[in-house]
């Protein structure tokens, strides 16, 4: 049987082979690369250290190069937009909740949870203006785009504040918010129109010029606005409130246009840029550590970034050259891309309310500009022209360089120095407009008080002088009294000051003498 079988198989014979291959995976079905997808993800990683807290705001200078102002905790720190290295720091009473570059990118504004808004020198790193009038912590400040005198500002105590700069005090206070006041933008074509939003969950439209606190328009988003910001033309606002973020159009009566609900979580920061095509984009992050894109043209989401922690702030560079985000954690993913040409340059940089042809006039040459005063500096005179020589500047003084840079007592002690009993005079009487003199005389200290002791001791008897110096004599002495009192240095002085006194004071009394025998003999000769 069993040499039966092995016949069997041996007879059998195999015509064909067919071999047999692993069915593969499936592949995951892959998106088609899209122009926007590559410029948006042309923005290549750089980092910037852990700055520990959370990163609460982000800001660009409007001016070339763009310096970035980062707020995390109780600071603000200036970084290069071309390198991402921190310049400067500087720090606040409490943790800074909102920065604002100024239209020329000299100063810049922020606010803090204690309620103060605080104006810096971005050189000089020193602050011009504590504006205090917030009586609950301070949630946004904001410039406006041409005006370089006032800040918009609101926070919890759901009052929203037009400020003078200059004047440091309040304009006008808004009134109309039921709820914390949380963000707020100032419209582009027009420096008097600005939006705010609260969690009582609207959005108002204020003008500033209204006497009365009393909006212009309302819209409701439907749940508690983060940010609003507002789109190029001006006409056109967004929201963000949520997790979905909405467009509305102001001069079609506050209609919606679109919404976005494509945040897992609440959307925290918009912000507005440019797309390859020259097209606005809306950008959006939110907790769910998602950077979103959207064409509210075609009301799409044309792309979408996934970050590994919660996002806070977002913040573009005027030439959309730099994206930086801030996140919960302390961290700041930023993104740099090269500009391919001047061409792609000059485009990016305009996206403005501005369209090119104002720009182009703008640029022309007027008698406004620097530039037109210097044509023809390079060519020779004839023989029948007339030369006319040109007039040295004005040089300040120390003293006068001080005093704009309100540096009060600093320049109280330099004109001291100098001598000069006019000079002296003059930055006293500037300090006395400026309400600052009293103070100056109550910070200094022991040598330049009695440099300033010397001064009054030799010239409060002047008649030049008189008027001012006696009555300022006479309150350093009684603001000054327990530093005066027991210093041997000072004691040769005040019995040289008691003895000018004295002795004005004996001079004044003949004087009088005098004239009570010239006034009879006067009369007498008068009826004459």
């Amino acid at each position: 049987m069993e040499e039966e079988l092995r016949v069997r198989f041996n007879d059998h014979q195999v015509s064909k082979i067919f071999p047999v291959k692993p069915k593969s995976t499936a592949k995951p079905a892959s998106k088609s690369e899209t122009p926007e997808s590559r410029y948006w993800s042309s923005f290549k990683p750089h980092s910037i250290p852990n700055l520990v807290s959370s990163v609460s705001a982000l800001a660009f200078s409007p001016i070339h190069p763009h310096t970035l102002a980062v707020a995390h905790s109780a600071t603000v720190s200036l970084f290069s937009s071309q390198t991402l290295s921190v310049s400067k720091r500087f720090s606040f009473r409490d943790v800074v909740s909102s920065v604002c570059f100024r239209s020329d990118g000299a100063l810049f504004a922020a606010c803090d949870l204690s309620g103060v808004v605080q104006v810096f020198d971005v050189k000089e790193r020193m602050a011009l203006r504590s504006l205090r009038s917030h009586s609950a912590p301070a949630r946004f400040v904001k410039y406006p785009y041409e005006d370089k005198l006032h800040l918009i500002s609101g926070g919890d105590d759901g009052v929203v504040k037009y400020w003078d700069v200059a004047g440091g005090t309040v304009i006008s206070d808004l009134l109309g918010h039921k709820d914390y006041v949380r963000c707020g933008d100032c419209s582009p074509v027009n420096d008097s129109v600005l939006i705010t939003g609260s969690y009582d969950h609207t959005v108002k439209v204020w003008d500033t010029r209204v006497d009365k606190s009393k909006w212009m328009a309302e819209i409701n988003h439907g749940c508690p606005v983060e940010d609003v910001v507002y789109l190029p033309s001006g006409g056109m606002i967004a929201t963000a409130g949520g997790n979905s973020v909405k467009v509305w159009d102001l001069i079609g009566g506050g209609k919606m246009v679109c919404s976005m609900d494509s945040h897992n979580k609440t959307v925290t920061s918009l912000c507005v840029g440019r797309s390859e095509s020259a097209e606005n984009r809306l950008v959006s992050v939110a907790l769910d550590g998602y950077m979103k894109v959207f064409d509210y043209g075609r009301a799409k989401v044309t792309f979408s970034m996934r970050f590994p922690a919660p996002l806070m702030s977002l913040g573009l560079s005027p030439d959309c050259s730099t994206r930086v985000i801030g996140a919960s954690n302390g961290t700041v993913f930023a993104g740099k891309r090269k500009l391919r040409d001047a061409g792609e340059k000059k485009s990016l940089s305009l996206w403005s309310v501005k369209s090119q042809v104002e720009e182009g006039r703008r640029r022309a040459l007027r008698p406004t500009y620097f530039t037109y005063f210097q044509r023809g500096q390079s060519e020779k005179p004839s023989k029948e022209d007339y030369i006319v020589k040109e007039k040295k500047g004005l040089k300040l003084k120390r003293h006068d360089k001080l005093l704009k840079k309100f540096r009060h007592k600093e320049a109280l002690v330099s004109v001291l120095d100098e001598n000069k009993p006019a000079n002296v005079v003059a930055v006293m009487e500037e300090l006395v407009a400026r309400r600052k003199l009293m103070k100056c005389v109550s910070n200094m200290e022991e040598e330049e008080l009695g440099m300033l002791l010397v001064f009054l001791q030799r010239y409060c008897t002047m008649q030049r002088y008189s008027g001012l110096l006696m009555g300022l004599t006479k309150k350093v002495l009684e603001t000054r009294a327990e530093d005066i009192e027991g210093k041997f240095e000072f004691k040769a002085i005040l019995w040289n000051l008691k003895r000018e006194v004295n002795q004005e004071i004996r001079i004044q009394q003949s004087l009088v003498e005098i004239q009570g025998v010239i006034a009879p003999l006067m009369r007498i000769a008068g009826r004459r």
